[in-house]
């Protein structure tokens, strides 16, 4: 009877929501009932009515995503892109001004108090922690990237490159495009026999190596990564760069000595808000006189006041319990600000938002194309926790809801910089394969 009872009750509620909202895609319950009657290929599943009471008592987007991770809740005839695509027409807060909240609140009245049978995915969750020390820090690495090296293989390049590709056409290859981010970025740092070369939060070393093989320098990979050292000196040793190349499982801020260049790409969103004072101070340290820092970092976009972009959305906080715990964000201005309050000089700041939608559309197409050996590797929960993830994040940077930089800066003097007055060296190699 109670079950009847909250089967009709969402029926009625998702048939006019279903309508008012003009959705392109229906829904089905858990014991069949499909709304409309006659479906769309794209449907919703609700595999489990504890959902919608899970959700009534705690309305946040995490609660969404426990869902989705536990199967709870999946989507059926379409993949997540194509879904995502069939978002209502205009603003959908507008249309949901004309939805009968009478009858909503009458529909879930059934659901107020069954139970909702929610559990934590703790296998998907990290603890968060960014306090700066070396411990937290590794931690928090280590529920990110040392997943397992296989899995990491199933979606990235030939090279192993976590991190945004570069696309001179829209329809380059992935790996072409991350060979090309390579040299782009070998390029902005000027790299040349001779220069040492620092890369911060290297991977698997694809840049290291890429460096040391087309531009001459001897090169040093720091990694928090144990899963990514061990792969990155087999590849060190395969291609017989273990003369030039060296990677290390360090905290780059333990480094001594100095080099002519430093590199940090996706490493910096890792570091946390209060933490970056002292990070560019440690990369100042760690560089010459007149030597060249490239940092590449995802940001979020800025906001009238600070007290408003510290302010973080739902789905970003999803993100950081989920997937990159510890991690936080800052915006170009901040980052900017920063560089220069610690002594360094930028001269030039690139936005790289449309490659990044690219990079990780081919990310997640690719993960979800070898679903079955991601779940053989990892388990359904961690497979469409990631799927979700890859998904999203390109819909976020097709959209502009997040963004990504490259920065050029010097350690400041009081003199010429030593570099050149132009760009167009940057362009000299760019239809030149690697």
């Amino acid at each position: 009877m109670q079950a009847t009872w909250r089967r009709n009750s969402l029926k009625n509620a998702l048939e006019h929501i279903h309508s008012t909202m003009q959705l392109k895609f229906g829904f089905r319950l858990w014991d069949g009932t499909h709304v409309p009657a006659n479906p769309p290929p794209a449907i919703i599943a609700i595999n489990d009515p504890g959902v919608i009471s899970a959700l009534l008592r705690r309305p946040r987007i995490e609660t969404l995503v426990d869902a989705w991770v536990q199967k709870r809740v999946d989507i059926e005839g379409v993949n997540l892109f194509e879904m995502a695509e069939l978002r209502p027409p205009g603003k959908a807060s507008k249309l949901a001004k004309n939805l009968n909240r009478r009858l909503l609140a009458k529909a879930v009245l059934p659901f107020l108090f069954a139970p909702s049978k929610r559990r934590a995915s703790s296998e998907v969750k990290g603890e968060g922690a960014r306090d700066g020390s070396e411990a937290s820090n590794k931690r928090n690495i280590a529920h990110h990237y040392d997943v397992s090296n296989e899995f990491y293989a199933l979606f990235l390049d030939e090279q192993m490159l976590y991190t945004c590709a570069y696309f001179t056409k829209a329809e380059n290859t992935l790996d072409q495009a991350q060979r090309d981010k390579l040299d782009m970025i070998c390029r902005k740092l000027r790299l040349e026999p001779g220069d040492r070369l620092l890369d911060i939060g290297c991977g698997w070393g694809a840049l290291i190596c890429h460096a040391a093989e087309h531009y001459g320098v001897t090169a040093k990979g720091v990694t928090l990564s144990e899963q990514q050292v061990l792969l990155g000196r087999k590849t060190i040793a395969e291609r017989g760069l273990e003369d030039r190349v060296s990677i290390e499982l360090q905290d780059f801020s333990k480094l001594s000595g100095t080099f002519t260049k430093i590199s940090s790409i996706g490493m910096f969103e890792h570091v946390g808000l209060a933490n970056h004072e002292g990070y560019f101070q440690a990369v100042k340290r760690l560089l010459e006189p007149r030597g060249i820092y490239l940092h590449h970092a995802i940001t979020r976009p800025g906001k009238r006041t600070e007290k408003k972009f510290r302010k973080k959305p739902a789905e970003y906080k999803a993100l950081i319990r989920y997937i990159f715990p510890g991690g936080e964000l800052d915006h170009i201005g901040m980052s900017l600000r920063n560089l220069e309050a610690t002594g360094f000089e930028v001269h030039d700041v690139e936005g790289w938002r449309e490659h990044y939608a690219y990079t990780t559309s081919h990310w997640a197409t690719r993960l979800m194309s070898r679903k079955e050996e991601a779940i053989a590797l990892v388990g359904e929960e961690t497979f469409r926790m990631w799927a979700l993830y890859l998904a999203g994040v390109s819909l976020a940077f097709e959209r502009g809801s997040a963004q990504i930089f490259q920065t050029v800066a010097t350690r400041k003097t009081k003199s010429f910089s030593g570099m050149p007055l132009t760009r167009a060296s940057l362009y000299k190699r760019e239809n030149e394969t690697c």
